[in-house]
């Protein structure tokens, strides 16, 4: 019973970059199914390291992590990438935006590029309404180049959102914008996490966002097993 209730286990993972310096160990993490999870850490303890190992981004030199019961350590880059594409909304912290496509065609890009989502009216209309929860309804013909960094970052939000993904990975979404905007942000990132049933994890620095979280998980502090 307890693992039907876990989206996420991690055990015995080992990390590190060749000739940097950096190990991450998590020796056994689980995190469970509809959670809000923050991410806590000083500089270089590899928060944004975590995210991409989950992710299938990065391949840990040891190590499983099980998501929905599948260990994606043993996934090949091309199976990782169907993964992250079919179960994973990531904001980035860089946005990743595809600056030859316009504002819509980079918001529904997940379902150009997967091909089990039907890409339709229905998926339009909730394009434009989510564009407008956050602000960006009127900049949808535009392109990423005529945004400012708020709206780049609010529209990378988004794209991360259209999909209903089982797991939403949110690396520092608002860290570019003010205050009153991050809050929209923020309550949008959480109200469609809740409605979908997604698990939220996200990277940030932020004190004043803590409140909003189920669980808090602090790197350095991650010597023990912990159920969140």
């Amino acid at each position: 019973m307890e693992n039907e209730k876990q989206i996420l286990q991690i055990e015995d993972l080992k990390f590190w970059y060749t000739g940097k310096g950096f190990q991450l160990e998590i020796s056994n993490l689980k995190i469970n199914k509809g959670s809000k999870v923050a991410i806590l850490g000083k500089s270089g303890s590899g928060k944004t390291t975590l995210a991409h190992l989950i992710s299938g981004i990065l391949k840990p030199q040891s190590g499983l992590i099980r998501f929905m019961g599948q260990n994606i350590s043993n996934l090949s880059d091309r199976e990782r990438r169907a993964y992250r594409i079919k179960n994973i909304g990531f904001i980035f912290q860089e946005f990743e935006l595809i600056e030859y496509l316009s504002v819509l065609d980079n918001l529904i890009l997940p379902y150009k590029l997967n091909k089990s989502l039907s890409l339709n009216e229905e998926t339009i209309n909730r394009a434009k309404a989510i564009a407008g929860r956050i602000e960006i309804e009127n900049k949808l013909h535009k392109y990423p180049n005529q945004l400012s960094g708020g709206e780049r970052q609010r529209l990378a939000t988004a794209r991360a959102l259209i999909t209903s993904p089982a797991l939403v990975i949110a690396d520092e979404p608002t860290g570019n914008l003010d205050t009153q905007t991050a809050n929209k942000v923020l309550n949008e990132i959480i109200n469609q996490s809740s409605k979908s049933n997604s698990t939220l994890l996200m990277i940030t620095h932020d004190p004043r966002l803590l409140e909003s979280f189920d669980q808090v998980i602090d790197l350095n502090k991650l010597t023990n097993p912990i159920t969140v």
